[in-house]
């Protein structure tokens, strides 16, 4: 694997030296500052270039700028309302001036309005440290009482209708409006979040998409920009649902094994391919994460290795928190062996994409994370930590591989 590791940008308050430390590779950013929808100029991507290139002290870093992490998809282009050919083209745009640039791995992800959805950032685990948390009751009683979206109370049993609200009358103002910050943020680095007024008109608008039009809108969006994809050597690898099941009546398309097929085999190239979030699919039950790379690992472009431990026992739908890296509920060491073996197999193919770029995936907040206001899931002690673990295993697992 090309151990990768995200960077945020000159804000980041986890340096590019932090970076180099910590043993990574390579970086992985976006320009977070460009709004959704508008073209990534050939400027602007050589300056995080040139930003990642350069250690805090001005001397080379010896860093490159290798994944696109990510190239969004606005909301015209998923609803296919207003302006979405032209933001495909300038998508395509977009591309070019990445391709240009010597860039050919571009994630992105088709989940509407929300990007990632935590109801606690900093979660306290019996260590001492923190970690991100999705609590479904607490999602339940931002959705019932704070969002208060009218078709809400049908998407929640009774059971739970009874535990929300309980929970809410037993919130102080700072809570609930702790947890409608934490709801809305929005992606991690992102130029914008949304307030509770935008959310709603939001909503409101998806109210007449189903899964089944968001996943068509899905396939155009893929069959306009994978041909320029292609001719560009560009991979575009789509990135699952987080979490992987409804929510505020939104549709889900990438949440499963057969979302993810489906969509390959709609639009089959090689610059069609996926983003395998273990700690994204490993937040439902019945995801085995070793066979999805198994058997789609030939177009798996992109790793992100986390691990979640699920709090509920429903295999679709519950709660969860950002476990260890080694410690949740996804054998992650059965996930490297498939990896070691599909980039064995790529290399006895003489592909190019031999070795999959790879970042440890959010992290908890330990010593002194406490302390550094990082973004939320991206603290600088707990990646290190858990990238770590996550080479140890692989070099194991390469290592027994060639004595055999």
């Amino acid at each position: 694997m090309r151990h990768t590791w995200r960077w945020f940008g000159p804000p980041d308050v986890v340096t590019i030296d932090t970076i180099l430390q910590a043993g990574a590779k390579g970086v992985v950013s976006a320009l977070h500052h460009v709004p959704a929808g508008d073209t990534w100029t050939a400027d602007e991507i050589l300056r995080r270039q040139k930003e990642v290139g350069l250690r805090p002290d001005g001397t080379p870093s010896g860093l490159s700028w290798d994944v696109v992490e990510s190239l969004p998809v606005s909301e015209d282009i998923k609803m296919q309302r207003g302006n979405w050919r032209l933001h495909i083209e300038t998508y395509k745009d977009s591309l070019r001036n990445l391709a240009r640039a010597g860039l050919k791995t571009v994630c992105y992800n088709f989940m509407p309005v929300l990007d990632w959805t935590r109801t606690d950032l900093a979660f306290r685990l019996p260590h001492g440290g923190t970690c991100m948390r999705f609590d479904l009751v607490d999602f339940a009683a931002f959705d019932l009482h704070i969002l208060k979206r009218s078709s809400a109370p049908d998407d929640y049993a009774p059971q739970m209708l009874e535990e929300a609200q309980r929970r809410f009358l037993g919130m102080s103002q700072v809570a609930q409006k702790r947890l409608a910050e934490n709801v809305t943020c929005g992606l991690p680095g992102a130029a914008r979040g949304w307030d509770l007024h935008e959310l709603r008109d939001l909503l409101e608008e998806y109210r007449g998409i189903s899964p089944e039009r968001l996943h068509r809108n899905l396939i155009v969006f893929l069959e306009e920009v994978v041909p320029t994809a292609e001719t560009l050597g560009i991979r575009l690898c789509c990135h699952p649902d987080d979490p992987p099941f409804p929510l505020l009546g939104l549709p889900r398309i990438a949440s499963t094994e057969q979302d993810l097929q489906d969509m390959l085999t709609a639009v089959n190239s090689v610059a069609n391919g996926i983003t395998l979030c273990s700690g994204s699919l490993g937040a439902r039950g019945d995801n085995d994460l070793p066979g999805i790379m198994r058997r789609l690992g030939g177009k798996v472009h992109f790793l992100h290795l986390r691990n979640v431990t699920r709090e509920d026992q429903e295999v679709q739908t519950g709660s969860f928190f950002e476990a260890e890296h080694l410690a949740g509920d996804t054998d992650m060491v059965a996930l490297i062996a498939e990896v070691v073996r599909e980039e064995e197999r790529r290399m006895c193919e003489g592909r190019p994409d031999d070795q999959i770029p790879m970042r440890p995936d959010h992290g908890q907040d330990i010593l002194d994370d406490l302390h550094r206001d990082a973004q939320p899931g991206y603290p600088a002690i707990g990646r290190l930590k858990g990238l770590a673990e996550l080479r140890g295993v692989e070099a194991a697992i390469s290592q027994t591989a060639k004595a055999v």
